[in-house]
């Protein structure tokens, strides 16, 4: 499933142009319209939600800072995502070998925010994002590139740096993986539910 945006491209692209010449209004603009996006795309990503909001400030940061980068040869939107994904799974490398160095000094437990009550489509995201969490994660990472980003396998594997035949053997067994899990749950499992935005 190929992901929305909650702004029109154009207006989007237009507050990316104002803030790579300096306005820090449309940057704060540019900011506060990705915030939903980002850090969705990055919850679905990554393990649990201790990092989330850290990883997702990341991102953004990167976004703005290669906003001179962006020739307007696609939609801006995609852009974002790749630099996203980009900076996720950078820093996620990162932290798990933090994680696997200090593993045996302390036991790896995930914290989980008490968060209130919102809408249908945040309680729905936060079933995806926990599903997603049965999954390891060299396998969720190829299932959200593949049904969130639109990536097809030989992308995939260019994107993980990993061959062919590993990037689709992946994607197989997250999604036999995600079906089961599903099917378990007596839930339709036709489709990945996977949409970023409020109201997807």
């Amino acid at each position: 499933m190929t992901a929305t945006s909650s702004a029109p491209p154009d207006e989007l692209e237009g507050l990316a142009a104002r803030a790579a010449s300096g306005d820090r209004r449309a940057a704060e603009q540019l900011v506060t319209r990705l915030l939903p996006r980002v850090r969705n795309l990055v919850r679905y990503l990554v393990r649990g939600d201790a990092l989330v909001d850290d990883m997702a400030q990341n991102a953004l940061l990167a976004i703005l800072r290669g906003l001179h980068g962006y020739r307007g040869e696609g939609a801006f939107r995609a852009w974002a995502d790749r630099i996203t994904v980009r900076e996720t799974l950078s820093l996620a490398k990162k932290e798990r070998a933090r994680s696997q160095a200090t593993r045996e000094a302390a036991p790896d437990l995930h914290v989980v925010r008490d968060e209130p009550e919102r809408t249908d489509a945040y309680v729905r995201r936060r079933d995806v994002a926990r599903l997603l969490d049965t999954l390891p994660t060299e396998q969720r990472e190829v299932l959200v590139l593949h049904h969130v980003m639109g990536m097809s396998v030989p992308e995939l594997a260019e994107s993980l740096g990993v061959p062919f035949d590993t990037a689709k053997s992946r994607l197989r067994l997250a999604t036999k993986k995600l079906r089961e899990t599903l099917e378990a749950r007596r839930t339709p499992s036709g489709s990945f539910p996977l949409g970023l935005e409020e109201g997807s």
